[in-house]
Formats: C-alpha cells, structure tokens, sequence
C-alpha cells in the first residue's frame, strides 16, 4: 500500500466576516493550498468537502461541497460532501486518505469550509442543538448534569446570557474531572491562557491578545468552572489540504521536501461505557490504535493539536493521548509542560479556544498547524526540531463522551 503525503495546505483567517460566503471562504482556502503544493486545480482526482451548520444556518442542504467548488474549477470527478459535528474536517481528511489508499488517484482535497456568525443569536446558538440524541434532550442534559454532582456551583458562576448548550456539557465533564482526580479551577484557566499566549503569534488566530490565568479567572463566566476565555468562540472560516501517493509526488513533480506524511489516521464513534471508565474513552483508544499503526509512541510526538473546544476538553484529551496519566492533565498544564518550549507543546495555534472554531473546517486547521510546524514554517510559535505530530478532533456527545472522533500522526 503506498505512503500517503500532503503536499499542500490553506486556511483562511478565523473570525466573523458578515461580508464572506461559505464559497468565498472554501475558494480563498483551496487557493492557497494549491499554491502551497504547485498545482493546479485540474489535477485534483476527487474532493471531500466539509460543512456541518450551513444547511441550519443557510438552508443550503445536500450539495454543498458541488455548489461551493465548481466554480473554482472542481468538477467531473467524485465531490463528497461530509458532515460529522466538529470532526467533520477530520474525518473529511481521512476520507481523502482512504480514497487515495483504495487507489482511485494520485492526488485528492480535504477542504472544510464554515460560517457560523449571525445578527440572530437564537439562530446561531441552535446550530449546536442537533449535536446529541434530540429524541430525548432534556434527558442527555440531566445525566451531563449529574456528572458533576457533589462539585458546588458558586453564585453567580452561570452565565445569563445565550451560549452553545455544549458549554454545559463541558462543565458537565470538567466537574466529573474535579471530583475523580481534584483538578481545579486554576488549571483550566492555565490551559487557556497558555492557549491565548501561543494565538498572539498566529496571524489567522481569531483572538490574538494574551491573558493572564488570573484576567482568565476573572473574565464573565459561562457555566462552572468555565469562563469566557475558556471556551471556543462561534467563527467563520475554511481550511483546505490536498495529498498525494508517493506515485503522485514524483508524477506531478512536487517537492518531496515539503511533503509531510501521514503516519496514521483513525476514525472511531463512541461506545457505551461509565463516565469513570476513562481508559476506554474513544480518543484514549483511538490513540492507541494510531501510535500502533504509526509504530510511535505518545514520547515520540514532537507537538499536538487538540479539540479544546474548552479547557476542560485539552486537559482530557492530553491523558487520553498518553501524554500524562490520567488525572494529571491539569497540574501538568499549570507546570506549563504543554506551553511552547515545554515537554509536549499543544495547540501551538492557540487552539479552538484562540484561533477559532468554525466547526467543519476545524479538524484541517488543525492540519494546517501541524504540517507547517514540521516544516518548521511557524515563525515565533515554532515548535524547535518538530519531527512527529498528532492531531485530536471530536464531534457530537452521544451517552458519556464524543459520538466520533478522528486521531491523525504526521511526520517528516
């Protein structure tokens, strides 16, 4: 089976743009990649595009990834369009993989393309409602509820305003986390300012001012512990990867030095299990099975990207990755181990918290971080010697964690 690369990346800025289309974004994205490869658009085998609210927010249902790339020159061949919560991306991006892998070309796009900001908040915040089993809400949200019983919610921690009914389901886990390992407060908002830190040096970060832990901890809360900085912003934008076999590299006479490969990509949805059962979260052995089809281990990872959809959610997926033990996420993150220059650098990017989350173009921002950081392309947040590099990306809640989630290992 060949060795798969990619060979070009694009990202739009991460933001709000009123005046941007889905199409203007996925075009200004994909162009930039075909550039970063050296290719043209009519070399492209086959495309899975990523989106997962415009049919909620536009009515633009079924064919989105036809009507947003033939007019950049995509067309007659295989479009397919993916949408699977916030890992769509991802899985997107392994989708081109497998595609590839089956044999049915030598060069293939990954593009995922969002926009999420409204003038109508309710509008905007529903998109989020669909993301568990809606035939039974009200009960979804009373056992996340009940995750953090015996953790005191202290006056005034709740927000009064609209928000993503997924904050709460956040806290949920956030609070089970407090009362299994004692993590505190304090620790998330470490994860978060370290994330506002490194986004201060991302130029296509949606939120670029540093914070302190303490401005962290006093900012408006959203729901216990979580406040404001802790927790992803709505956002527009696109991102966009093309890969290659290793036939396709020397075919089409790109750079073999600018190719980063991809070591391993596994895709699993969740299972049933007790919220305690933390060795059998689905990324803990999505993880396994990607440092087994890697041949890596987590101490051979040079940097990470992680769904930090809030800080609760880096602290996690940091012990499910291998990186820590588990219950050790959060005095790992106030030691500053996960910060640029310290033992495991993660979300370099600043993560969804800081550069943004425009849902079905996240996992390939995502992506996008990691391969420039192999190349070493990073400027001040470079991650010095980066040779392997993993990426978490999550979608949905269906009983006690994410209903799918994507774990992706690049390497020079």
């Amino acid at each position: 089976m060949q060795d798969i690369y990619v060979v070009g990346v694009g990202m739009t800025p991460f933001g709000k743009f009123r005046d941007k289309s889905v199409k203007d974004m996925a075009r200004e994205a994909l162009n930039a990649a075909l550039e970063d490869a050296g290719l043209a658009a009519n070399r492209i085998e086959g495309a899975f595009f990523s989106n997962a609210v415009q049919g909620h927010m536009e009515g633009q249902h079924m064919i989105r990834g036809e009507i947003a790339l033939r007019e950049m020159g995509i067309q007659g061949i295989p479009v397919v369009n993916v949408e699977n919560a916030c890992a769509s991306a991802s899985t997107a991006f392994k989708l081109a993989i497998d595609f590839l892998k089956a044999a049915n070309g030598d060069c293939c796009l990954a593009v995922g393309a969002e926009k999420m900001y409204s003038d109508d908040r309710a509008l905007m915040f529903s998109a989020f409602d669909s993301g568990w089993d809606v035939s039974n809400g009200e009960q979804v949200a009373q056992r996340l509820a009940d995750l953090g019983a015996g953790v005191e919610e202290p006056e005034g921690s709740k927000s009064p305003k609209p928000y993503s009914v997924f904050m709460d389901v956040y806290a949920g886990f956030a609070r089970l986390h407090m009362k299994t390992f004692g993590t505190t407060q304090e620790q998330f908002a470490a994860v978060a300012a370290k994330n506002h830190a490194h986004s201060a040096h991302n130029p296509l970060a949606q939120y670029r001012d540093s914070m302190s832990i303490e401005q962290v901890l006093a900012a408006p809360p959203i729901s216990y512990p979580l406040t404001l900085p802790m927790c992803a912003p709505i956002s527009d934008g696109a991102a966009a990867a093309l890969l290659c076999t290793g036939e396709g590299l020397k075919r089409l006479g790109l750079d073999p030095a600018r190719a980063i490969k991809v070591k391993a990509a596994i895709l699993r949805s969740g299972t049933d299990r007790p919220p305690e059962d933390f060795k059998n979260h689905l990324t803990r052995l999505a993880a396994l099975q990607a440092y087994e089809q890697a041949g890596l281990g987590p101490e051979d990872m040079s940097v990470a990207e992680v769904h930090d959809a809030t800080a609760v959610g880096e602290v996690i997926q940091i012990e499910n990755l291998g990186f820590v033990e588990f219950g050790e996420g959060g005095p790992a993150s106030l030691r500053g181990e996960t910060k640029i220059g310290g033992r495991i650098p993660v979300n370099p990017s600043g993560g969804l918290e800081s550069k943004g989350h425009p849902v079905g173009a996240t996992g390939i921002g995502q992506i996008f971080e990691l391969v420039t950081q192999l190349r070493g392309e990073a400027g001040a947040r470079q991650v010095e010697g980066a040779q392997n590099a993993i990426a978490e990306n999550g979608g949905g809640l269906h009983g006690v964690e994410e209903a799918t989630a994507c774990v992706t290992i690049l390497g020079r």
